[in-house]
């Protein structure tokens, strides 16, 4: 057997076709004899039903959730009555004609579908279970999308992708930098990039006018809300350019990236002079949901009023 197809990816279309899925058991259930097999496997669910004529009712009477498995059968039309809309895959159905178990699985210290319930701490020692959680398969599926739309739209912009060293010098910049020991020369360290900030500077003087990179970044500071040891930035530099040139590459960007979730940015930007952010809000990067402005009230305590 051979896998045609991932398991969401199943509907009304394929009626009448043979199939081969591989997967987890997400659920199973015996209704009168006949047993419904919940599918699993990154793209969603399909049900698989095995009848108790099959050769392989008794293999898969012994299948438990989790279990890894691969089918092959027939993609027939549910009965009237049977059908779930909530799943793309909820008007159809494999009926099984070949079964085979690729392996078992212990009982699981939660369940996969409720993962984000259970405690950080068992998520992160089980981590390979908590990743088939279907919100964090999304989450993978979207950063995969945002970072294939980043470089479609850059490379059509001319840039170029440069990837660029992660073992470097220590470089004065934010954070505190995180420090490799090196084996070959005793005593002396390298540092991770707290930034591609030096190479990008190097290429710029080296004629690559216009480079990016999915960067991992590294600094060692304290968590706070938008600080962490590691993140991953859309690293950008351009030569012979304007600020007006920055604005229409970064809000093109943006604009790719939102499509990826379904939203329509309209560019260009709506722009606000520094001084007027900070009279407003008090910041130069304010939040423009919040809707209480600063207002300057020293006309109304002035002696002169009294």
């Amino acid at each position: 057997m051979k896998r045609t197809s991932y398991c969401g990816c199943l509907n009304a279309a394929h009626i009448g076709s043979k199939q081969t899925l591989c997967g987890w058991v997400n659920s199973y259930r015996n209704h009168g004899g006949v047993l419904f097999i919940d599918l699993r496997d990154r793209s969603g669910l399909v049900q698989v039903v095995v009848g108790p004529e099959s050769p392989f009712f008794e293999l898969a009477s012994t299948l438990r959730n989790e279990y890894v498995v691969e089918i092959t059968g027939e993609v027939k039309r549910r009965i009237e009555g049977a059908v779930n809309k909530n799943i793309p895959t909820g008007e159809i159905e494999i009926s099984v004609e070949n079964l085979k178990l690729l392996n078992t699985s212990v009982p699981l210290p939660f369940d996969v579908e409720k993962s984000r319930e259970a405690s950080e701490e068992t998520r992160m020692k089980y981590r390979y279970l908590d990743l088939r959680n279907p919100v964090m398969v999304r989450n993978l599926t979207m950063r995969h999308r945002i970072a294939q739309a980043a470089r479609r739209y850059l490379d059509g912009a001319g840039f170029l992708e440069v990837e660029t060293p992660v073992l470097t010098r220590s470089t004065p910049e934010g954070a505190r930098d995180y420090l490799v020991p090196s084996r070959v020369h005793h005593g002396q360290f390298y540092a991770l990039p707290q930034s591609p900030q030096m190479f990008k500077q190097t290429l710029m003087a080296s004629g690559v006018d216009r480079y990016f990179q999915l960067a991992r970044c590294f600094r060692d500071e304290d968590l706070r809300a938008d600080r962490q040891p590691e993140h991953t930035q859309i690293d950008m530099e351009m030569s012979f350019v304007t600020i007006e040139d920055i604005h229409e590459i970064v809000e093109g960007l943006m604009k790719e990236i939102f499509k990826t979730a379904g939203k329509e940015l309209k560019t260009p930007f709506p722009k606000i002079p520094f001084h007027t952010a900070m009279d407003l809000y008090g910041s130069d990067k304010p939040d423009l949901r919040y809707d209480l402005q600063i207002k300057k009230c020293g006309r109304c305590f002035c002696q002169d009023r009294f």
